[in-house]
C-alpha cells in the first residue's frame, strides 16, 4: 500500500556488500500521523497515554502527545531494510539515543551513513539519525549483515 505521507524517498532494492562504500548514505522522509501512533500502540501493546491521550500528555514534560520512540527508530530500520543495504539485510545490532520528541504531524528524515565495512564477515556499520525540522531527534549506530552476490 502506498503511503501518501512519504516523500523524497530513494529507490528500494539491494546494494550488495561488494558495492557498498564508506560514506554511502540513504534516507527516507515520512510524516508521522495519528494513525501511525495508534497502529504502533496496537502492534507494540504500548498504550502509554503520553502517546494517545491529549489531556494526559498536556501535563507531562512534553506538554502534548508524542510518537513512540521506537516508531521513530523503525524508520531507520526501513532505510536499512529497503535501501542500504536493502532487501536481504540482517540487523545485528543498534544503539540509539533519543534527543527530542517526535509529535503527530512531524515530518521525520531518517538517514543512515556507512562508517565501516568488514568484507570478510559481510558486516556493515552505519551512523543512524532521525531529524525533524533540521534538529536531530535520534542518533545511533547500526551493525548489519549485508547481502552478497556470492550467496545469490
Amino acid at each position: 500500500m502506498l503511503d501518501v505521507h512519504r516523500t523524497d524517498n530513494l529507490p528500494r532494492g539491494t546494494i550488495c556488500i561488494e558495492d557498498i562504500e564508506i560514506g554511502m548514505k540513504r534516507h527516507l522522509r515520512k510524516q508521522v500521523t495519528d494513525k501511525d501512533i495508534e497502529m504502533f500502540a496496537e502492534i507494540s501493546t504500548d498504550h502509554n497515554p503520553v502517546h494517545l491521550d491529549d489531556e494526559y500528555a498536556q501535563d507531562t514534560i512534553f506538554e502534548g502527545r508524542i510518537a513512540h520512540g521506537m516508531l521513530t527508530a523503525g524508520l531507520i530500520s526501513a532505510v536499512i531494510g529497503e535501501q542500504l543495504p536493502g532487501h536481504g539485510t540482517v540487523y545485528l545490532g543498534q544503539t540509539m539515543k533519543f534527543l527530542a520528541p517526535v509529535r503527530p504531524g512531524d515530518m521525520v528524515l531518517a538517514e543512515v551513513e556507512v562508517t565501516d565495512i568488514d568484507h570478510s564477515k559481510r558486516r556493515v556499520t552505519m551512523h543512524t539519525r532521525c531529524e525533524v525540522d533540521g534538529k536531530n531527534v535520534l542518533k545511533g549506530e547500526a551493525t548489519v549483515l549485508a547481502p552478497s552476490r556470492k550467496f545469490d
